[in-house]
């Protein structure tokens, strides 16, 4: 799934390195664990790059403030602050792929 071809052209995914400090770290988590040590394994063939913030949200928008882009989340408060800086967002809905804008 590292790659995904679509209607709307060729997709390749790519994590930033804080965002999988940060599931490691929910990993731990008694209610988060389970889907942050399973995001984890889907994610490991995917490339990386380095961005920075206080958080891998901040680091996110601060990233789609400068570049653009689309970001892949299920974070209903992160999507309406990518949204609101600019960028799209693609998710999950009803078990299909959906890019906001």
């Amino acid at each position: 799934m590292k790659d995904l071809d679509t209607e709307i052209g060729h997709i390749e995914f790519l994590v930033p390195e804080i965002v999988i400090e940060e599931l490691k770290h929910l990993s731990n988590d008694e209610t988060k664990g389970k889907i942050a040590l399973e995001t984890l394994e889907l994610i490991k063939s995917f490339e990386t790059n380095s961005i920075s913030g206080q958080t891998a949200d901040d680091g996110i928008l601060n990233f789609v403030k400068e570049n653009g882009g689309i970001v892949a989340t299920v974070d209903k408060e992160l999507k309406n602050k990518i949204k609101n800086a600019g960028g799209s967002v693609l998710s999950m809905h009803n078990d299909k792929i959906v890019l906001e804008n």
